[in-house]
């Protein structure tokens, strides 16, 4: 699949107390990288998101995950697709459909580096903001605090669960 051309851009680092293929096995598990989404949160005005994930697991170029919620009564929802994967390097994914609010199109994933005993982190986004509707502006005042609260929770939660004993 070739890749979007979109405006914005946010990164996070962290550093897991892991040997890359365990790092590479726990992110590659939507419901693990994705589960600030599935939990309520402030940046998601109390609400959270309900994942599905198709036979393939989320782990096949070409899989398909879907999320669903409400947030202050809107009806929320996006469809992603897996676009790279290289065990246990990187992870990529796009969205094929999105009506969320404060953020539109994007493309997410993950890079991961052997660093000594350690792996280095990078969780990466490439984003628009919502072209159409009350989304246009919630956009441009929270787009970015929304991209950078996506990739600093996978971050964390990633630096979390291998955090050193």
């Amino acid at each position: 699949m070739t890749s979007l051309k979109l405006p914005f851009h946010h990164e996070t680092t962290g550093v897991l107390n892991a040997p890359v293929d365990a790092a590479f096995a726990h992110l590659d598990d939507f419901h693990k990288l994705s589960a600030h989404m599935e939990r309520p949160s402030g940046m998601m005005a109390g609400s959270k998101m309900n994942i599905e994930i198709d036979e393939g697991g989320g782990r096949a170029v070409g899989s398909v995950v879907r999320m669903t919620g409400r947030m202050l009564g809107l009806q929320l929802s996006l469809r992603e697709v897996v676009t790279e994967r290289t065990p246990p390097r990187r992870k990529a994914w796009r969205t094929l459909d999105t009506d969320l609010v404060v953020i539109g199109p994007y493309e997410l994933g993950f890079e991961l580096r052997e660093s000594g005993p350690a792996t280095a982190l990078r969780v990466f986004i490439d984003y628009d903001l919502p072209s159409k509707g009350v989304g246009r502006w919630v956009g441009r005042l929270f787009g970015g605090t929304y991209a950078k609260w996506c990739t600093d929770k996978m971050a964390a939660d990633a630096v979390a669960q291998f955090r050193a004993p």
